[in-house]
């Protein structure tokens, strides 16, 4: 069995589980629709089917996963419409969050926010102007973002709960984009609106990123 690396050695068995299969769902190694056999994955992980229970259960918490009566557990499938859905609930929670985060980030959490900014830069996808690729997590300038807003509902939201079926469909649907280094430009604005503590600045300028982004993808899927 493998399983992501940097896992640390005190999480628990379901949180390995849940780990290695939730990358393995967002990268498309187990295909969206998909059935799952609990029997399969309990032998392939060597555990027990309530472990495996526990690590499901909080993969359909996360959206990746449907369960029902009867027939188990189904890797969601994934559509255009589903997608300009989550965009324009991201428009509005992630506003919200960026409001907040010009009140409540601290001077070190803006400035680490600026030279993660710059970490990217050096991407060379970005620098060609194909894709703006974030990895997961402290190194995704929205995900920053949203734990910067203090909110732990909106943490709950956007950082758990819908977090990786957006990087589901991002895998899945293609992260190459031709608004690569205009995101990276409006990510600058956002941060200069934030350091300068305007908050309604901020939000006006996060909502109109990402709505931004869902028409790019509505322009997409119109000419496939």
């Amino acid at each position: 069995m493998q399983t992501s690396n940097n896992i640390s050695p005190s999480l628990t068995r379901a949180d390995t589980v849940f780990i290695d299969l939730r990358q393995r769902i967002v990268e498309g190694d187990v295909q969206t629709g998909s059935k799952l056999s609990e029997p399969e994955l309990s032998k392939y992980y060597e555990i027990s089917r309530s472990t495996l229970r526990d690590a499901l259960s909080r993969l359909e918490g996360c959206g990746l996963l449907e369960r029902k009566a009867n027939i188990g557990y189904r890797v969601v499938t994934l559509s255009t419409e589903k997608l300009l859905e989550i965009f324009r609930v991201r428009e509005s929670l992630e506003g919200m969050a960026c409001r907040l985060a010009a009140q409540n980030m601290s001077v070190k959490q803006i400035a680490d926010l600026k030279y993660l900014l710059d970490v990217h830069n050096k991407h060379e996808s970005l620098q060609q102007g194909e894709a703006y690729i974030q990895q997961e997590g402290d190194v995704d300038f929205h995900f920053r973002i949203v734990m910067g807003s203090g909110n732990k509902l909106l943490i709950r939201l956007l950082c758990e709960e819908l977090y990786y079926l957006v990087r589901m469909y991002r895998y899945q649907f293609g992260m190459a984009s031709p608004r690569a280094k205009k995101a990276f430009s409006e990510h600058h604005h956002i941060i200069q609106a934030i350091e300068d503590r305007d908050g309604e600045l901020a939000e006006i300028l996060m909502r109109r990123h990402i709505s931004a982004s869902r028409k790019n993808v509505e322009k997409r899927m119109n000419t496939l």
